[in-house]
């Protein structure tokens, strides 16, 4: 059993109790993020800190810890559940409102509740690094602040639900005909030799990962645009990847049971999965990294 931070203590993970009137339970009032590890070190984790600060501020919860606390916290979470067998860990930290009498309105002198735990990353199968994922095209019905990273996740759920009752990995979300992100994802093309991802706005959260992504083909000279990406253009990408922290960079190669480019995963992708490998913590790079622009 892994070993979870709860209110200041560790212990197993299945000791952890939550009361009934904490409004993260009642409301879903509460944020998170997912910090990725590998070889017992964080990766970007400057960069989710900061993130789950500018969300804690946007939904007005005070930050329980300055960043140099959390490091500390999160650095011990992780030597606590150090095992060779599984060296690569992702770490799920949410931070709620705290435990109050259930009224809508925020209560005056709540504490905030905050958890932290760990499961493993698995490396990316061999199967998909040569065959791609499916995913499916859904409309967008999320609510009007998706910048936050909030735990009121119903619609992704039953977003992602459908697209593995039909087969696939991931919902890629569209409004008013325009994409915006996956379920549990952001979403990046390759679109006439560019590297195109929606802007950052209220319905796209600032990924990290994605964030990464996009420094990262900019150093190897890849075109790069933050601008809109209609569905006929998707419909018509190159390329097609999702980006988070513990899947990374996924190659979408059928999206609503049509071929993607060539129908495997393309040169551009294999180009960022590799710089990407080698930028984490304790990689040894095994895999040539490609460069020069258009795909």
């Amino acid at each position: 059993m892994s070993i979870a931070y709860f209110n200041g203590d560790y212990l197993p993970l299945d000791q952890v109790r939550i009361s009934p009137l904490d409004r993260g339970f009642l409301f879903g009032d509460s944020v998170y993020e997912v910090i990725p590890s590998y070889a017992g070190e964080f990766f970007m984790l400057p960069a989710h800190l900061e993130r789950l600060d500018r969300s804690l501020a946007a939904i007005r919860i005070s930050n329980p810890f300055d960043a140099g606390q959390w490091t500390a916290l999160l650095e011990d979470l992780l030597a606590r559940n150090a095992d060779p067998a599984t060296p690569d860990l992702g770490v799920y930290l949410q931070v709620t409102r705290g435990v109050a009498p259930r009224d809508h309105a925020f209560p005056l002198d709540a504490r905030p509740t905050v958890l932290a735990m760990v499961s493993p990353i698995r490396p990316l199968p061999e199967a998909v690094r040569t065959e791609g994922v499916a995913a499916v095209t859904a409309e967008d019905r999320r609510w009007g602040h998706c910048d936050i990273k909030a735990t009121t996740l119903l619609a992704n759920v039953l977003n992602r639900q459908a697209a593995v009752e039909q087969g696939a990995v991931e919902a890629i979300l569209l409004r008013d005909g325009q994409l915006t992100e996956g379920a549990a994802s952001n979403v990046l093309v390759v679109l006439d030799g560019r590297l195109v991802t929606p802007p950052l706005a209220p319905s796209v959260l600032p990924g990290v990962t994605r964030s990464r992504v996009l420094d990262l083909a900019r150093e190897l000279g890849y075109p790069v645009e933050e601008c809109a990406v209609s569905e006929s253009e998707l419909a018509r990408a190159e390329e097609i990847w999702l980006t988070s922290s513990t899947r990374e960079i996924l190659p979408v190669t059928r999206l609503n049971d049509r071929v993607v480019g060539a129908g495997h995963p393309g040169p551009v992708w294999k180009a960022l999965h590799a710089a990407y490998q080698a930028a984490k913590p304790g990689a040894l790079v095994s895999e040539p990294m490609q460069s020069g622009g258009a795909a």
